[in-house]
């Protein structure tokens, strides 16, 4: 691949979405990880088959689509349950992913990924530079309990499998706050947009990757 990728990512209620749409606004291509996902394991799919088979007719609504919210919570406090999961679901998303950004005809892509740099070999292997949208823990709490109506139960196990807010500032190449208004957020990726324009426009040299 010859696009500049910009893997985009940030803890449960950062804001990952409000930036990608901002992004999008700009008219940059957004290959959102979540939505490909959704794609891979849609009714009719090889992948849904595997899953059926794997973890049983339990897992499977009565229309024949996947019951995401009953396999995250079972998946979520077996260890072993999650990586035979991801071990069906994580190549074809990266397949997908890859032809996503193939496709692309903007000057960058943007690649969203909730869990960027919890699996290594993963799609962060298609990125060129990574950006955290980054919030305090407590807010991230408070804005996942309304945005997702999740209790604290459920954002503390969602927050569990995500590396700490520390280690994902340390591993991004940009890191932008988004514990102010969507306009501070938006004027905080404005330059950024500018910056990776810059480094699309010269895919030759290493400069951006300092």
């Amino acid at each position: 691949m010859n696009q500049f990728v910009v893997g985009l990512t940030g803890g449960i209620g950062s804001g990952k979405s409000a930036a990608s749409d901002w992004f999008a606004a700009q008219g940059i291509c957004v290959v959102d990880a979540d939505l490909l996902a959704k794609e891979a394991v849609k009714p009719g799919s090889e992948a849904l088959s595997q899953i059926r088979q794997h973890f049983g007719d339990w897992v499977i609504h009565a229309d024949g689509g996947l019951d995401r919210g009953k396999l995250r919570d079972f998946v979520f406090s077996d260890p072993k349950a999650k990586q035979a999961l991801e071990a069906i679901v994580h190549p074809r998303v990266g397949a997908l992913a890859k032809s996503a950004i193939e496709l692309a005809s903007s000057q960058y892509v943007i690649l969203a990924v909730p869990l960027l740099f919890e699996h290594p070999d993963g799609l962060i292997q298609l990125c060129s530079r990574t950006l955290c949208i980054d919030v305090p823990e407590s807010l991230q709490r408070s804005r996942a309990a309304t945005r997702d109506q999740l209790s604290q139960d459920q954002i503390r196990a969602v927050m569990a499998t995500q590396i700490t807010r520390e280690e994902r500032i340390r591993k991004s190449d940009d890191v932008v706050d988004n514990s102010g208004s969507l306009d501070q957020l938006y004027s905080r990726l404005e330059p950024l947009h500018s910056r990776y324009r810059f480094y699309a426009s010269r895919p030759d040299e290493a400069e951006w990757a300092k």
